[in-house]
């Protein structure tokens, strides 16, 4: 994978995060408990896959020791 690539990659997440977040802040109390639980999950999985790629995009980022 390219750093070029994983930025963008990472830019998509961070939207996506950001996405769900505000999806989850907008249900209110009121909310369906199935719906809030499938975001949460879905928040979960998206913020773990961010700092994949965030770890991925730093440890190609840095310089060689040689």
């Amino acid at each position: 994978m390219t750093i070029r690539f994983l930025a963008q990659e990472l830019y998509r997440l961070t939207k996506k995060v950001e996405e769900l977040e505000g999806a989850l802040a907008a249900l209110g109390g009121e909310a369906l408990l199935r719906e809030r639980i499938r975001l949460e999950a879905e928040l979960i999985k998206a913020r773990k896959k961010l700092e994949q790629v965030r770890a991925v995009l730093e440890a190609k980022k840095e310089k060689p020791l040689v």
